[in-house]
């Protein structure tokens, strides 16, 4: 058997720190799969486990036991062997929690480009490493690890191209959305809400860009090319909106202007009903004229107002004063509506028609009443006017020969034809004819009836 004791005279190696791969970063405890390999503590149990691997000659030179053989690692002077195998046991621990870092990160799905990264280094650093420790263990996660990134590269790599998909078909529809309010009608969009929404949008582009996943080139610069001619169309139909706005806006002002001057011109006119039909009018057509600008045309509006306010309140003023000389006037024609009233029910229709032609010459002097009490007054009178014209239609027709002898002469026609109906009925009654006896009673009866109408207007006249 090979005596793998370096002689005496053998330079003595000086124990070095052995580089350390740059770990990538690290994962937050709750990041960390339930089972995964923790890093051993720096403690005497672990320090003794990794000392069964590891062996120190007389001259303090240490020894790692690996599956290819017996290796030196170092040489710790001046030092019992139990410090030579700790020191180098302290470095296969540092090695060790590389190695649960690197199973860590894995598990919680670091990207497998830095992971492959460490596996490398890794891979290459735990054949000669100056360390005491299970070092094949350790080989043979590493390689476990490299098997496991190849897993979690496609799997990551189809997730990358999922979340391509989707950015793809949100901006997509991000851009869609920014070409359907550029398409709109311009006379039927609301600009306020609507540029809003525009800009919300490019916020939301600019938001995507800096954070989302990175598209291919051309289908973020097509996307792109299609969102700012959007945005582009959107701001022109917008200028082009309020430009053509204010164009409106100016030419309703002026019509709107021109009816100020003309209702502010008749504000002091006393032609009452003549400027009270031109006010209406003027109305009619500011109601019809386009609006202007709200502030423009609150403005407007307050002038017209304004003017017309000036002469209904003269018009009101004017009124007030003459219904104030009226009230004598409303005494007068309440003292003639009792003396009218009194006619009614009417007894010698000739004495009250005189009655009524004098209390209406006397209705005519007295004069106008206040406005409120002129329908009622002239209610009061046409009511008697109507009821003295009624008798006088009754009387005339009391008076009428030639109606009274129509009346006299249908009276005759009935008696006949009622006597020719009731020797009519006795036949039927004698011969049993039934059918004969209901119809004679059936016309008797409706002639006897028409005789009672008869002889009730016969008596009108009488």
């Amino acid at each position: 058997m090979a005596d793998n004791t370096p002689p005496q005279n053998a330079a003595k190696p000086v124990p070095k720190p052995m580089p350390r791969p740059t770990p990538g970063p690290v994962p937050s405890p709750a990041a960390i799969r339930p089972g995964t390999p923790k890093a051993p503590a720096i403690g005497g149990e672990d320090l003794g486990k990794a000392r069964e691997f590891g062996r120190v000659a007389d001259d303090n030179t240490v020894f790692v036991r690996t599956a290819g053989g017996e290796r030196v690692v170092g040489q710790y002077p001046n030092a019992s062997a139990e410090e030579a195998l700790n020191y180098f046991a302290r470095k296969y621990a540092d090695l060790a929690a590389q190695v649960v870092l690197l199973e860590q990160r894995l598990a919680a799905g670091a990207p497998a480009h830095d992971l492959r990264s460490t596996v490398k280094q890794l891979a290459e650093t735990l054949p000669e490493a100056a360390a005491v420790g299970d070092l094949d263990s350790l080989l043979g996660r590493v390689e476990a690890a490299k098997a496991r990134i190849d897993e979690l590269e496609a799997s990551q790599n189809a997730a990358a191209q999922d979340a391509k998909a989707a950015a793809l078909a949100e901006r997509t529809a991000l851009v869609e959305r920014a070409e359907e309010l550029a398409a709109a009608d311009p006379a039927k969009v609301q600009w306020k809400t609507s540029s809003a929404q525009m800009a919300a949008l490019f916020d939301e582009w600019k938001a995507l860009q800096a954070s989302g996943p990175r598209l291919a080139r051309s289908a973020d610069a097509e996307l792109w090319g299609r969102f700012r001619k959007a945005r582009s169309a959107f701001d022109k139909h917008r200028r082009e909106f309020f430009v053509s706005l204010d164009q409106r806006n100016a030419e309703a002002k002026k019509v709107k202007q021109r009816l100020v001057e003309a209702a502010e011109a008749l504000q002091n006119s006393t032609d009452w009903a003549e400027t009270t039909h031109e006010y209406r009018r003027l109305m009619d057509e500011w109601k019809a004229s386009p609006r202007a600008g709200r502030k423009d045309d609150d403005a407007l509006w307050a002038k017209f107002r304004g003017a017309q306010d000036v002469f209904f309140a003269a018009r009101e003023e004017q009124n007030a004063q003459l219904d104030a000389e009226y009230e004598k006037n409303l005494e007068v024609k309440e003292a003639l509506l009792e003396r009218a009233e009194a006619l009614v029910p009417v007894k010698q229709l000739g004495q009250a028609k005189a009655e009524l032609r004098a209390i209406q010459d006397e209705w005519e002097e007295a004069g106008k009443v206040p406005r409120s009490q002129m329908h009622k007054v002239e209610s009061r009178l046409r009511a008697v006017e109507n009821a003295l014209s009624a008798a006088e239609d009754r009387e005339w027709n009391r008076s009428n020969p030639e109606a009274k002898a129509r009346a006299e002469g249908a009276l005759s026609q009935l008696d006949d034809s009622i006597a020719e109906l009731e020797a009519n009925l006795a036949k039927a009654q004698d011969k049993g004819d039934a059918k004969a006896v209901a119809a004679a009673e059936e016309a008797l009866t409706a002639r006897k009836a028409w005789r009672e109408q008869v002889v009730k207007a016969a008596a009108d006249f009488s």
